[in-house]
């Protein structure tokens, strides 16, 4: 399936979080708008490295009206761990068979160290409380994830003034 566009409606999801609950997108939309964002696996160092540059920012994306959800095919368990460990302050949520990653269109072939293998690309959303696709984030580094966002949010926050 090929990487959903602004436009499109985000797929329906019902993903366990870091603490095993069951979290649907349906329990977001209609009051904030949403950054889902996919990465390719938990304690990892670039994928640190984006899930600490958005805790630091949590209090910004929370007065732009934004909730974080992060994805990935990493288990509810070591979902837990990483945000014990990093001291996360937004959910985590476990695509056991990558299913919602491959709707989202963020699952296909990568390239690392020579080797090709199917995996998460990291591709981030903004999704509105219509359950539509705002923006997509597909290229950055996880050093500049979180202000590449931002900026978005605050441009469009302003404009929408």
């Amino acid at each position: 399936m090929a990487l959903l566009q602004p436009g499109d409606t985000a797929p329906q999801f019902n993903l366990p979080d870091q603490n095993g609950v069951l979290v649907s997108i349906d329990s977001h939309i209609g009051r904030k708008k949403i950054l889902i964002y996919f990465y390719p696996k938990a304690m990892t160092p670039g994928c640190t490295i984006q899930a600490c540059k958005l805790r630091d920012n949590m209090d910004t994306f929370r007065k732009l009206g934004i909730e974080v959800i992060g994805i990935s095919n990493d288990k509810s368990e070591k979902l837990f761990k990483f945000s014990e460990k990093e001291m996360l302050n937004f959910t985590l949520l476990y695509d056991e068979n990558c299913q919602i990653s491959k709707k989202f269109g963020v699952w296909g072939e990568k390239n690392f160290m020579g080797k090709t293998y199917n995996g998460i690309h990291r591709v981030s959303f903004i999704i509105d409380q219509t359950g539509t696709i705002e923006q997509v984030f597909k290229s950055f580094k996880p050093i500049d994830h979180d202000r590449i966002v931002l900026r978005y949010l605050h441009d469009t926050h302003v404009s929408h003034r």
